[in-house]
């Protein structure tokens, strides 16, 4: 089981640092279905890697001068609040709502992504 932890944070914080996605879109999943948390305890996980993870990444891309820091400082103002209000919520649903919820999140990412990506390669037929 350690190993298969391990592994999956590996997968998971190469995926976040190199795809600036959240790294709870294989965290949440990896937990509830292979090491069988529940959606509570697998999301508050997910959120806990989030430090470690996003330490590192940032290092890495300020290195290379890709960090916006203006930026991020107004959105972690709204972040702080937004996470609190986000946490309390999810605390209030059951889990077979909340993973739905999820679920259907990272489905209509991945959909204005996929669209967003075609979008993208017709203009530049042009």
């Amino acid at each position: 089981m350690i190993v298969g932890l391990i592994l999956v944070g590996i997968v998971a914080g190469s995926v976040a640092a190199s795809l600036g996605i959240g790294g709870g879109i294989i965290y949440v999943p990896a937990l509830v279905t292979v090491f069988s948390l529940a959606q509570h305890e697998a999301q508050g996980t997910s959120l806990a890697l989030i430090i470690p993870t996003t330490i590192v990444a940032t290092i890495v891309h300020s290195r290379a001068g890709r960090v916006d820091w203006r930026i991020s400082g107004l959105l972690a103002i709204g972040a702080v609040g937004g996470g609190f209000l986000g946490a309390q919520a999810a605390l209030a649903l059951e889990a077979p709502v909340l993973r739905k919820m999820f679920g259907v999140m990272v489905a209509i990412t991945a959909l204005r992504m996929l669209h967003q990506t075609r979008q993208a390669a017709h203009s530049t037929d042009d």
